[in-house]
């Protein structure tokens, strides 16, 4: 068997606020001298890590604070947490995330699992940087509803944050320091040991059932095709794929958002298949509740539409085939990756 092994789109005010956060690069250097040693998991390529962006230790955990801080909300209600869960793989189990005042948007929260090696941000790709993505839930109405002056106005007023910020950047809270504090951290979550890595990287050969190697087998199969898009060491090819969950998608036209090209229409981004029987329901806006409706989706061969994937179409698989392909799944599951924080 061979391996064929990066909610809301930003608003003029986002972008405003990108032009802002790349002109200020740091007056002084970080002055945290301990760098951050992050193991890499077998078969995973080497992290990608911007250069204006090194890891250090305590900028890591000053990310780790915000990000399970409230106080980037605007009424200090919701964080980054509350829609990206450890134990749920850094995602969410609703079908949208509810945000302050539990106003809803029209997406469902991805992991982060792996988020470091994304090429761009977003179902839609709208995004090309973790540091970027930032203002998204920062400023969605529906999410955060702040904006990234009030936060560093809120963050300067308190003493902790403004210490913690000093130590790492030498200064007070700023947009360069709270976007790199909080994607450093994000690039921490790397998730490389289920049971699958253990038998198809570590090369332990009992770490896997009977069932799960079949449905391995079939997951990497001409006949299913699932692996030409859920490919390489992270399950995802990066690309933009209609699936036929619809034959008229409605106001969310995926990437189409984005390049405003007809043959982007209702393409989203292939998600990370990692930790997947952790993250329903599934799909760019959470309709589909379980995994079993999942592969009965696909088995069906889905819905008629003009861009859908070719290579999706009718299975035919049988009920033991199905349960097996299901048992593979629930093996990306990686159980230090949800139990970090405990």
């Amino acid at each position: 068997m061979k391996l064929s092994v990066n909610k809301a789109t930003p608003t003029a005010s986002i972008l405003c606020c990108l032009l802002l956060l790349f002109a200020c690069s740091p007056d002084v250097p970080e002055t945290d001298e301990q760098s951050y040693i992050l193991e890499i998991p077998r078969g995973f390529p080497p992290l990608p890590i911007p250069t204006d962006n090194p890891f250090t230790e305590s900028k890591i955990a000053l990310g780790k604070k915000l990000f399970f801080d409230p106080i980037l909300s605007v009424d200090s209600t919701i964080s980054c947490s509350s829609c990206h869960a450890t134990e749920l793989a850094f995602a969410d189990n609703v079908v949208i995330s509810p945000g302050v005042e539990g106003r809803l948007g029209f997406r469902n929260s991805p992991t982060l699992a792996n988020i470091a090696y994304a090429p761009y941000m977003l179902m839609d790709g709208g995004v090309p940087a973790i540091e970027q993505q930032i203002y998204v839930p920062l400023e969605d109405y529906h999410e955060m509803d702040f904006n990234m002056v009030l936060l560093i106005k809120r963050l300067q007023a308190n003493s902790e944050y403004s210490n913690l910020f000093y130590q790492v950047f030498q200064k007070v809270p700023d947009a360069f320091g709270i976007t790199r504090a909080l994607s450093a951290y994000e690039r921490t979550l790397i998730s490389g040991n289920s049971l699958f890595d253990k038998y198809f990287y570590q090369n332990n050969s009992s770490a896997l059932d009977d069932s799960q190697i079949r449905g391995m087998q079939l997951f990497f199969s001409d006949d299913l095709n699932c692996s030409k898009c859920h490919s390489e060491f992270n399950f995802t090819n990066y690309s933009f794929e209609n699936n036929g969950l619809y034959e008229d998608y409605g106001a969310d036209s995926g990437r189409a958002r984005i390049t405003h090209n007809a043959i982007d229409a209702d393409k989203f981004k292939v998600p990370t298949l990692r930790n997947v029987e952790l993250t329903a329901p599934f799909m760019h806006d959470g309709s589909i509740a379980t995994l079993q409706d999942v592969i009965e989706h696909y088995n069906s061969g889905g819905a008629n539409h003009p861009n859908k994937n070719p290579l999706i179409k009718p299975l035919e698989l049988s009920s033991e085939q199905k349960s097996d392909l299901l048992h593979f799944l629930m093996s990306l599951t990686d159980n230090d990756f949800t139990h970090q924080n405990e």
